[in-house]
């Protein structure tokens, strides 16, 4: 375990209304604001989204099990955001999406639609250094602090 203790500074309340791809408009507002270390959750409704509901095994390097999502799904997630080395903000988003009594979890990672609207509150988080590089070993990017 590793850790580190920072304050909350500016918060944003982002609101996506249907149609709109959430998470390339969701990085942009990160790159426009710079938001470098920020943890945030969402409520609202998706009607597309790939996202990855498992490993096929648990193994290190994880082998992903996808999912795409393609119905109007009740949304209710949560997420942070660290940079990767090539500067890149990075969205790590978990989220569960229900479709009448049928639910899927998992890891949204792209091709996301909003369903109605989709509302955000994002807190950026400031105080210490820290990244999400790609790791090789691990197969994934991981927070890594500074």
């Amino acid at each position: 375990m590793d850790y580190r203790s920072g304050s909350t500074s500016r918060v944003f309340v982002i609101r996506f209304d249907d149609n709109d791809d959430f998470l390339v408009e969701l990085t942009n507002l990160i790159k426009k604001e710079n938001i470098r270390n920020a943890w945030f959750q969402i409520i609202g409704g998706v009607k597309e989204i790939d996202c990855v509901i498992g490993p096929k095994k648990p193994v290190m390097p994880p082998d992903p099990v996808w999912q795409e999502v393609r119905d109007a799904r009740e949304t209710l997630g949560s997420g942070s955001i660290f940079w990767d080395e090539n500067n890149e903000p990075k969205i790590h988003l978990h989220a569960a999406m229900g479709h009448h009594g049928d639910t899927v979890t998992g890891c949204l990672r792209k091709g996301s639609k909003t369903y109605l609207v989709l509302e955000v509150i994002l807190y950026e988080i400031t105080g210490f250094e820290a990244t999400r590089p790609w790791s090789d070993e691990k197969g994934f990017n991981i927070l890594t602090f500074s």
